[in-house]
């Protein structure tokens, strides 16, 4: 829905020396502005991280200068950032990170539910009631996006390292795959996966991008590709955020997960346009509270959930460890504690606090991780599937909550408990020396 201001295409930006050897990008100030485009067994294989990437040398410098981005080094391999791919490495990051044998099956029977509520044609739907359930589970979900209820069935597959070419689930993550490609239209300004809705566009980006970067399978090569390039040309070109129409004005949850997607991408070593990230980052501080410790949705006023995904987007684009304004969230957020009626904020917060580490995640950990056991449903076709009932302090979590239904609150759970080897910690010198 969005094309360049001008005929010629933008003058790329030119590539400089990074510190660590590989490339960064300086953000071309020619490239021009968008305008409206008239056109309409629990383990029966190695579990592999499914992580987003993180910029080159995040956790040891920040940037040299604030015209640069460092991203990885163009001969990196995948499997060099994604350091925990092995059988080894996600038994050392189960034993260091905090899970036990106790959520890794809990892991496993949320993915069972996922599975036998797959349609026939490979999707997943917020309304779960599919001929195999008969009902059977309450709470569906409203919203009507396919593509983002397929992708949030497949990324606890992915996290768990079930791919399309290896694992039980090999014929089931294909088949959401190909729904995908086959849903998704091809534009003129990138492949368009939203099938109704922004959220939906995003995380069908995370999936196509893990996907291809766990497997490095060509077919998902251009819509992974089409689908960062679409995210790109809908960014609202003055504020720097996403929402729900291309080009509006951001809110912090749409760009939350549109800047997951545009980190995906760079850790599969596809291409993502570097002055898409500072834009965000200038949304970002557009809605930040405390000099950036809180952070509200489309205002100032700080939001708990919105707090949570800012900080997990400022961990990503540089922050280091030891700045003030993330140790003051971070802060925040341990007083917070997990939240049990906010599966969505409970999902970046324990993002946060595993990446920033030390006594505080320790605490965290033991509270979300214990609570979610003891809340997956155990008994009836319900079984391994989670409903966390939305509260009322949070607009943002209850709405995701009420219209994604017990699918969502499933995979959010999952997700969570998969924390511990989806992710490789970003101030661990494990992930400097991968190459991040």
């Amino acid at each position: 829905m969005f094309r360049t201001a001008v005929g010629a295409p933008p003058t790329p930006p030119k590539p400089v020396p990074c510190l660590c050897g590989g490339e960064a990008f300086a953000v071309c100030a020619a490239t021009p502005p968008l305008v409206p485009d008239p056109m309409p067994s629990p383990f029966p294989s190695p579990r592999l991280i499914a992580c987003v990437g993180v910029l080159c040398c995040l956790a040891t410098g920040g940037l040299p200068g604030a015209e640069e981005k460092r991203l990885p080094k163009a001969d990196t391999p995948v499997e060099a950032k994604l350091g925990n791919r092995s059988a080894e490495g996600r038994g050392a990051a189960v034993r260091y990170g905090g899970a036990t044998a106790q959520s890794e099956a809990a892991v496993e029977r949320g993915l069972r539910w996922l599975v036998v509520h797959q349609r026939d044609d490979g999707s997943w739907h917020f309304d779960h009631r599919t001929d195999a359930c008969m009902s059977y589970c309450t709470q569906p979900g409203s919203e009507a996006s396919t593509t983002a209820a397929t992708a949030m069935a497949l990324l606890p597959m992915l996290g768990a390292g079930y791919t399309h070419r290896q694992g039980e689930y090999q014929d089931l993550v294909q088949r959401g795959l190909d729904y995908l490609r086959t849903r998704g239209v091809t534009t003129s300004y990138g492949f368009d996966l939203r099938d109704g809705s922004m959220y939906g566009h995003a995380l069908a980006t995370i999936a196509l991008c893990e996907a291809y970067a766990m497997t490095q399978d060509p077919v998902l090569h251009a819509p992974a590709q089409g689908a960062l390039r679409f995210i790109e040309y809908v960014q609202d070109a003055k504020g720097g955020g996403w929402r729900y129409n291309p080009g509006e004005p951001g809110d912090t949850t749409v760009t939350g997960w549109m800047l997951m997607a545009l980190k995906s991408g760079q850790m599969a070593k596809l291409q993502v346009a570097t002055p898409a990230i500072f834009q965000a980052e200038r949304f970002l501080s557009s809605v930040q509270n405390e000099d950036g410790s809180m952070y509200g949705y489309m205002t100032r006023k700080p939001r708990k959930s919105t707090s949570a995904e800012a900080l997990l987007c400022r961990m990503y684009t540089g922050w280091r460890r030891d700045r003030p304004e993330l140790q003051k969230g971070v802060a925040h957020l341990a007083e917070w504690g997990p939240a049990k009626d906010d599966i969505y904020y409970d999902y970046y917060a324990t993002q946060v606090m595993f990446h920033y580490a030390g006594p505080q995640w320790d605490g965290w950990n033991r509270k979300m991780r214990e609570w979610l056991i003891a809340a997956q449903d155990r008994a009836g076709h319900a079984a391994g599937s989670w409903y966390i009932e939305p509260g009322r302090t949070d607009t943002v979590g209850r709405i995701s909550a009420a219209a994604g239904g017990r699918l969502y609150s499933t995979s959010m759970a999952v997700l969570i408990l998969e924390v511990y080897y989806r992710h490789m910690p970003l101030y661990s010198q494990a992930a400097v020396s991968g190459g991040f």
